[in-house]
């Protein structure tokens, strides 16, 4: 079972999901993707993320982010249990879940931890980027529902540093202040960041927040 670390391509696959056959890759085409994995059906904490994931799609589509969801349970039960979530979350689940009962998208993204629990995915998430390489690895274990909002946060942060030559300190939101990248100097900062900086130390750069009007 290799590791899978930031930086890597994102393993392509082909898998029976709830929205049909899909090629992850194809599927992702030129958008962000979040990959994330849930131990088992009919399971509490995994009705109440799967409900949340749907109703954060207009957040979600706001970034140019596609969801997709996994399990180790087969499609039929997928399709059962989605009349579930739907009624007990209030929403509609609008993304594809993987039936991965082979365990075949699991193992290539090592989603179970044997010492956890060895038939069972742990709570993965994959963020990737539209060039296909894993941005942000985020593993919880099986008791802890994920923060749906600390995963926007950093999606904000990940599609901000891609394209400025900033990165986001402690505690960041969207409209916060950024850090200036130690690489750019003062001279260049002027000409990048026209709403201008402040330097706290010849390291410590703030500029606001660079892709805001």
């Amino acid at each position: 079972m290799s590791t899978i670390r930031l930086g890597d391509e994102a393993p392509n696959f082909t898998a029976q999901t709830t929205e049909g056959v899909i090629d992850f890759h194809k599927w992702l085409g030129e958008s962000w993707g979040v990959l994330f994995s849930h131990p088992a059906d009919y399971t509490p904490v995994c009705t109440t993320e799967l409900g949340a994931a749907a109703k954060y799609k207009k957040e979600f589509d706001k970034r140019n982010v596609k969801v997709m969801a996994l399990s180790v349970d087969g499609l039929a039960s997928h399709k059962a249990w989605i009349g579930d979530i739907n009624e007990t979350q209030g929403t509609t689940v609008n993304f594809p879940i993987i039936a991965d009962e082979d365990r075949k998208v699991s193992t290539l993204y090592d989603m179970i931890h044997p010492n956890a629990n060895d038939k069972l995915t742990v709570r993965s998430v994959f963020v990737i980027g539209p060039d296909k390489k894993i941005k942000l690895i985020i593993v919880y274990p099986a008791s802890t529902g994920r923060n749906f909002d600390e995963l926007l946060r950093v999606i904000d942060s990940l599609q901000l540093t891609a394209y400025h030559k900033v990165a986001t300190p402690v505690n960041w939101n969207s409209g916060d202040d950024c850090v200036i990248v130690p690489a750019v100097t003062n001279e260049q900062a002027e000409k990048l960041f026209p709403k201008g900086f402040k330097v706290v130390k010849p390291y410590l750069r703030m500029t606001p927040q660079p892709n805001l009007k």
